[in-house]
């Protein structure tokens, strides 16, 4: 009975320490996962504040409450499920799927900073109003939560996509739980970020209003500083979808059989490498250089192809537009010669002269 009891013990430890080493595994493929879409995570926080912008205090924290929910929603109930069948039974499709992902990245990279250079117009949503005269707050905060929502889904596409190329070879089961614990960290970081970014200036001033003069210049230190850190963290995010962007090309090509951009940069990176201490960050650094440079090359020709057609369908547009109101035009010319014409015939059979000599010979 003993040694029965003995060995169930043992089977149960067995049991605890294959579980704790799985856990491991997880935690360890979900470090993986998390640092790999750093770039992406960056950029959705950066991105994200800009929803919120000119609401009502009060309602904030509950709007990014429902974009947080519908972000997790994306990933755990639509993204995880599809990228995990095509993993499956078309891994092949991958690599193309997540190119695609990073040529949107580089794309967006660009254009943000085609923007910022005065090169393209930034195009930001009219606010609409209510047929009142008076913004509807529940229509209008409904838009900004499905506007969020979008833009996440995309960008929770590359955060998952490329979660899930760091942790391609495990088995199903194991992929399967790292994406979701990917998902809620990574939504939970995120959100909770972006809830803390926008309500700074709230604490701030709450801070400034307390009596200790260390407070108050504390609180009006965050006040300040909440314009410049939204600034830098577009900036960082633009860079950071570069860097992302232009890295997942630079691998994507080499896996699809062009070798030679991958050789150039990992021939640059051979030497530096090499050097004691910090080689392995020296390495990193020339690899997100010109990951970088990459990433804005691809991303200018994407924006620019983007752009050339987006001007060749608005002219194509106008010159529809144009023709339309000519031939209004036309048309509205004939039909006023016409009314003319038949004024005048009425005019002339008004004052016939033959008419006139018949009724003074009567």
């Amino acid at each position: 009975m003993a040694g029965g009891l003995f060995a169930l013990l043992d089977d149960v430890a067995a049991l605890v320490k294959l579980s704790a080493a799985s856990l491991d595994d997880v935690a360890a493929g979900a470090s993986r996962a998390g640092v790999k879409a750093a770039g992406v995570v960056v950029d959705d926080a950066a991105v994200t504040p800009k929803f919120v912008a000119g609401v009502d205090p009060k309602r904030e924290l509950p709007i990014i409450k429902r974009i947080a929910f519908g972000s997790l929603f994306n990933k755990i109930v639509i993204i995880v499920p599809i990228i995990l069948l095509l993993s499956e039974f078309l891994p092949w499709l991958l690599t193309p799927l997540l190119m695609v992902g990073g040529t949107y990245l580089c794309f967006e990279g660009a254009e943000k900073i085609f923007e910022k250079l005065g090169w393209i117009e930034h195009h930001e949503e009219p606010k609409k109003e209510s047929k009142h005269g008076k913004k509807d707050d529940g229509k209008d905060e409904k838009k900004i939560v499905r506007s969020a929502i979008t833009t996440d889904f995309v960008l929770s596409c590359e955060i998952m996509v490329i979660s899930l190329n760091e942790v391609a070879n495990e088995a199903l089961l194991p992929r399967a739980i790292i994406l979701v614990v990917v998902a809620l960290a990574i939504t939970i970081g995120v959100y909770g970020t972006v809830a803390l970014i926008v309500k700074m200036d709230d604490i701030g001033l709450h801070m400034a209003q307390k009596e200790k003069p260390g407070t108050q210049k504390f609180g009006r230190f965050l006040v300040k500083a909440m314009p410049k850190l939204l600034g830098g963290l577009t900036v960082i995010g633009t860079f950071a979808m570069l860097w992302v962007g232009g890295h997942i090309i630079l691998v994507g090509t080499d896996e699809l059989g062009l070798h030679i951009l991958y050789d150039f940069v990992h021939h640059l990176e051979e030497p530096v490498a090499a050097v004691a201490g910090v080689g392995g960050f020296l390495g990193w650094l020339v690899n997100t250089f010109f990951s970088l440079i990459l990433g804005a090359i691809w991303g200018s020709i994407v924006a620019g192809i983007a752009i050339g057609i987006t001007a060749l369908m608005k002219s194509g547009k106008d010159d529809k537009d144009t023709a339309e109101e000519r031939s209004d035009e036309t048309t509205g010319q004939k039909a006023s010669a016409d009314t003319t014409a038949d004024a005048d015939a009425d005019h002339e059979s008004d004052h016939d002269p033959a008419e006139s000599k018949d009724s003074s010979e009567s």
